[in-house]
């Protein structure tokens, strides 16, 4: 068996993603600031190249940020929920939203030998509550020679059944601060969204990158929800090789197909 996908964990929503010789990058925070928050554990992300397309899942700050998608060259991709084309052309200027493709579930958008899908996401679409920009949350699953799902900020939603069969699952297990509101999974759901979803590996994500600066660490929210995430899925669905990374840290995920 080969491996057909590679995935580096950056930390937060940020990986990158190979597969078919198509590299693709998630929600990419390359820098070490966001607002009030502060990258405090891992490094800095180092691309090993460019990528082929960005895959956004929502507009808020950590997922869509616009100093990061300015280092990229314009001729990346940027597969984005559908309705984000204003907000892009308000900050990227009109060559910024011209290179977007919108995506609402159910659509694709075909990238050589991959084909990235959107999927629903159960979470707030809003750039935030100082701003009128609004689009649909998502997340993706990406078909070549694995099936790997990118849940992007999602609470728990019936269709997880039915985004199988599925190779590998990145799914949000935590936040980036003291409490997790609606539209989140901790640990416990995290292991029912993959439950559902049923994938043969499954990697946290989420968790333990950010934190607001001068706000003191609560350790059970920033260290422990990968472990947790992993430890609870051994025991509820040991079928699922659950596999914590370290921001930088590759998994390649083998497959028969």
């Amino acid at each position: 068996m080969a491996a057909a996908v590679q995935v580096t964990w950056w930390g937060h929503s940020t990986a990158w993603i190979e597969d078919s010789g198509v590299r693709l990058l998630t929600d990419p925070v390359l820098r070490d600031r966001i607002a009030h928050l502060r990258r405090m554990r891992g490094p800095t992300p180092h691309l090993p190249g460019t990528p082929d397309a960005v895959l956004v899942s929502h507009l808020h700050a950590d997922h869509l940020d616009i100093v990061s998608l300015r280092r990229l060259p314009e001729r990346v991709a940027l597969v984005v929920p559908a309705g984000s084309r204003p907000f892009l052309r308000r900050r990227l200027g009109a060559a910024g939203a011209a290179r977007a493709v919108e995506l609402a579930p159910g659509e694709e958008f075909q990238l050589d030998a991959v084909t990235v899908r959107a999927v629903p996401a159960n979470h707030d679409g809003g750039r935030g509550p100082w701003s009128r920009h609004r689009a649909m949350a998502i997340g993706y699953t990406v078909h070549g020679r694995a099936n790997t799902w990118f849940a992007g900020d999602t609470g728990l939603f019936p269709g997880m059944a039915d985004l199988g069969p599925l190779d590998l699952a990145l799914i949000p297990v935590g936040g980036w601060g003291p409490t997790l509101g609606v539209g989140h999974l901790d640990p416990v759901q995290a292991v029912e969204a993959a439950r559902l979803a049923g994938p043969r590996y499954a990697v946290p994500v989420h968790f333990g990158t950010f934190w607001p600066a001068g706000l003191r660490f609560r350790r059970g929210m920033f260290h422990e929800p990968g472990q947790r995430f992993v430890t609870h899925a051994a025991t509820a669905v040991p079928e699922i090789r659950a596999t914590e990374l370290l921001p930088g840290e590759t998994l390649a995920v083998e497959t028969v197909r």
